[in-house]
């Protein structure tokens, strides 16, 4: 068997390959093409020095990494075989990272090809991060902004090659021009794919891998006994959940302003500050996940493609509009009129959530790329209704408790539901890797916090409202209120574990074998 070293003598003598290179002979772009990187499998020798170049060129730390070697393996001795892939940015055709950024940070140059990070627009949200399938943006812990790969593009500039080509003793690594409508129709599915990679598919990338022939069905990646939770963003653990609350609250004072038409009791500015509270508070916690928080208004800068931006226009609206819903109630406006600014407010607030949900549908995170996101999303609205529900019954507006109370405790079993479907689909033999390191999170790594969810939100959700219903139907109001009071705080509690399982269970695609991959988000 010969090393990777001896495979790369026997190419170089070869092929007559002229290695580390400064000057690049590649011909001019013409209409319709752009740069892509060109890298040979069986020409690398795992020597890293891309690696390094590429931090020493960018001034970079060495947890900030953006060319990383994979290692992968297979077959049984002597018959075995070592596959190493060196990948930076792919500078792909329909970039995900550049369609969810919400700052525009992200640009794909128009004469090149190149995507380029906008590093004084960028406010270290980390969306570029979970959206990319490849794992290629990387948070700079210093800087608290997010930084990559930009193909060297001022050395180009000059004729120069990236800092990694010339590095690269055994020239495995390129710079080659694609013309992106005959890569897009033919060429990709064969040439852009590696082992244990993403499908170029997704964002259309232009990397051209060459690979050894013949390669073992039984390849695997030499990190795969590696797992780790994922980040735990506490901010938006609680952001979430909090404007998720609000939703349901202002739903549930709708309604009662809908049946105070009817001549039921009438809601309250009290009922109706409380209810705004959560959302106003939730919404600047959002601001302690980002690297520039003093930035966070530029977050509604890309409405156009980013849900990020949508749902930070919506729900600042929504939490707007219910201050405004708050102040009305100091003024002689009618019921009719209060309610149609009600039903404005209403709908703003389930876009809001709604795009929130979507932030998260990306397919760069299998375990968040599903429907029960989005319904578990708003099926934390339950809350909202035991708040209203537990204000009316200490605000002696005890005719509106029982079908509150009621409703609320559909929209917890609704919730228990999906939460099941979650655990039902990650039980399934067929799922693909991610979905099944993210059942091993679950069931290794945080299988107390698990049991808390599920017990708390049938104690929270189920067992202490029907207790409620049951008090007041005996006129037992106080102790009616007490159960409501409880049922509300187990239920947030249920709610905030099952949120921060949500993000440290996520496992998201990426490339194979990153051992020294750096700090990924």
């Amino acid at each position: 068997m010969q090393t990777p070293l001896e495979n790369f003598i026997d190419y170089k003598a070869d092929t007559g390959m002229q290695c580390g290179n400064y000057s690049i002979d590649i011909p001019p772009l013409q209409e319709g093409e752009q740069y892509r990187f060109h890298f040979d499998a069986v020409a690398c020798v795992g020597c890293r020095c891309c690696e390094v170049a590429c931090n020493e060129q960018n001034n970079n730390p060495a947890d900030v990494k953006w060319r990383r070697v994979g290692e992968m393996e297979g077959g049984d001795f002597p018959a075995f075989t070592q596959l190493l892939n060196s990948m930076s940015c792919n500078h792909c055709i329909d970039p995900e990272c550049l369609i969810g950024c919400p700052t525009e940070s992200y640009i794909k140059i128009a004469e090149t090809g190149i995507v380029v990070h906008d590093d004084d627009t960028c406010i270290g949200c980390q969306y570029c991060t979970w959206n990319c399938p490849y794992g290629v943006p990387v948070f700079h812990e210093e800087r608290k902004i997010v930084t990559k790969c930009h193909m060297c593009h001022e050395r180009l500039d000059e004729g120069e090659s990236p800092a990694c080509v010339q590095a690269c003793p055994a020239g495995a690594i390129e710079i080659e021009v694609v013309n992106v409508k005959e890569w897009l129709n033919r060429d990709i599915d064969e040439q852009a794919n590696m082992p244990f990679l993403p499908d170029a598919r997704i964002t259309n990338s232009t990397t051209r891998y060459t690979l050894p022939e013949n390669l073992p069905d039984d390849m695997k990646e030499m990190d795969e006994h590696i797992l780790k939770p994922a980040h735990k963003e506490i901010p938006l653990v609680f952001m979430t959940v909090l404007t998720q609350i609000s939703l349901g609250g202002f739903f549930a004072l709708f309604l009662g302003d809908f049946m105070s038409l009817f001549g039921f009791e009438n809601t309250n500015w009290i009922m109706a500050l409380l209810v705004m509270l959560p959302a106003a508070i939730g919404l600047p916690l959002s601001a302690l996940h980002l690297g520039r928080p003093f930035l966070a208004l530029t977050a509604m800068k890309n409405i156009k493609t980013s849900w990020l931006s949508r749902e930070a226009l919506a729900l600042g609206v929504f939490t707007g509009l219910m201050s405004v819903v708050v102040a009305s109630y100091f003024f002689d406006i009618s019921r009719l009129l209060r309610l149609m600014l009600e039903g404005v407010t209403l709908l703003v607030g389930i876009y809001g959530i709604y795009a929130q949900s979507m932030i998260y549908r990306i397919r760069a995170r299998p375990s968040w790329n599903r429907i029960t996101t989005n319904f578990k999303f708003f099926g934390v609205a339950y809350i909202g209704v035991f708040l209203v529900a537990f204000i009316s019954s200490i605000s002696s507006v005890h005719e509106a408790i029982i079908p509150l109370a009621t409703l609320g405790m559909l929209g917890a079993l609704a919730q228990l539901f999906f939460s099941y479907e979650d655990i039902r689909t990650l039980d399934a033999k067929e799922n693909e890797y991610q979905l099944q390191r993210t059942k091993r999170l679950l069931n290794e790594n945080f299988h107390k916090v698990k049991i808390i969810r599920f017990s708390t939100l049938l104690l929270g959700g189920v067992v202490l409202p029907l207790f409620a219903l049951v008090f007041v139907s005996a006129s037992l109001h106080v102790t009616a209120s007490v159960m409501l009071f409880l049922a509300m705080i187990i239920a947030f509690v249920s709610e905030i574990s099952d949120r921060f399982l949500f993000y440290t269970t996520v496992v998201p695609l990426g490339m194979a074998g990153g051992f020294f991959v750096g700090k990924q988000r």
